[in-house]
């Protein structure tokens, strides 16, 4: 094995607020043996996702925090350099939970074997990834769209809320998306059909959504928290459905904010319209991985699901990169091309 040497981000220390430049460290280790059952990939692709942020804190949640000192957890595509694991072989392209790091050594039997020919090997870690499960399970259990509804998406051109609302439009319903900039609100319905799209950053926010959704509001779907929130809480429906996917704008804050206190209001509509609001982890729901790829991989290969990806080259941007997601300055998919990819020209 000519290769001896990996480059790493590791946290630092816990961020106070927005992450800083300071929060992590890049450095530079041995790369040891391979063992038996074992592989040794190099990095193509880098996932960045809102959900890392939470990582970082310490304190009880649904996985550990990402140890100080310690390599940050993601998702990654890789290429198989080296391998003692009997179904992968040299060359072969992965996806696996291995980190900000340009080469991983891993259980082969933690990693799924990809094929360039079917898709391209960077889905793996959007729309026929862990993003694209999310959209599809929570959508399908909790949200339950029906056709002639009318379902709101947070985050609309975001990996997540981008799928959730093409699979919405398959299922018959009035998708209305809500997005950051007018250039967004274009590309969601012009691109990715959905019916109407509202910026969130504009000042008569609040009406321009209720003006989009004269039907009211069935199936909300809860991506950001905040604003969005907040207007779209008047606007539901009997029986609405709220999957709560997650809450970005609230990620970096370091305490609570200093407003009135809203869970009468909140409590109040969702007993009054009977809502059914649910928080849900897509790690719960690995199960229907399999019926996730095959339905979600023609959907892809039909055009009916269509993804943006949002590239930054190299693993020295991560962090910057990462910072400007939570900002929600990312335009699709936020990867990092940690190396070249020898699938495309």
């Amino acid at each position: 094995m000519s290769i001896t040497t990996n480059t790493a981000i590791t946290l630092a220390r816990r961020p106070v607020g927005p992450p800083q430049a300071d929060d992590f460290r890049y450095t530079q280790t041995e790369i040891g043996a391979v063992g038996d059952g074992e592989v040794l990939c190099r990095t193509v692709y880098l996932s960045l996702d809102p959900y890392m942020r939470g990582r970082m804190n310490e304190g009880p949640s649904y996985v550990p925090p990402a140890g100080l000192r310690e390599v940050m957890p993601g998702g990654a595509v890789s290429q198989v350099v080296e391998s003692r694991y009997e179904s992968l072989a040299s060359g072969d392209f992965v996806m696996g939970y291995t980190g900000w790091q340009e080469y991983s050594v891993s259980p082969g039997a933690h990693l799924r074997k990809l094929d360039p020919d079917v898709a391209p090997i960077s889905t793996a870690l959007g729309v026929l990834g862990m993003p694209g499960m999310t959209a599809y399970v929570g959508l399908d259990e909790i949200g339950q769209p029906a056709a002639g509804e009318t379902l709101v998406v947070t985050a609309a051109t975001g990996a997540v809320g981008s799928v959730v609302g093409q699979i919405g439009k398959i299922k018959g319903c009035r998708v209305v998306g809500i997005a950051g900039s007018e250039e967004k609100c274009r590309y969601a319905q012009e691109e990715l059909g959905f019916d109407a799209c509202v910026s969130y950053r504009q000042a008569d926010f609040s009406d321009s959504l209720k003006e989009a959704c004269p039907d009211g509001v069935d199936v909300y779907w809860e991506n950001v928290g905040g604003a969005s929130f907040f207007a779209a809480l008047g606007l539901l429906n009997d029986h609405a459905r709220i999957p709560l996917c997650g809450m970005i704008s609230y990620y970096n804050l370091t305490e609570l904010p200093q407003v009135p206190d809203p869970t009468p209001r909140i409590l109040r509509t969702l007993l009054v319209r009977r809502v059914k609001l649910s928080g849900f982890i897509v790690f719960d729901h690995q199960a229907r991985e399999q019926e996730f790829l095959r339905e979600m991989g023609s959907w892809v290969r039909d055009n009916r699901v269509r993804y943006r990806e949002d590239i930054v080259d190299g693993l020295d941007n991560a962090v910057d990169a990462f910072t400007g997601l939570l900002q929600g300055r990312n335009f699709g998919k936020q990867l990092i091309r940690v190396s070249p990819d020898p699938t495309r020209g």
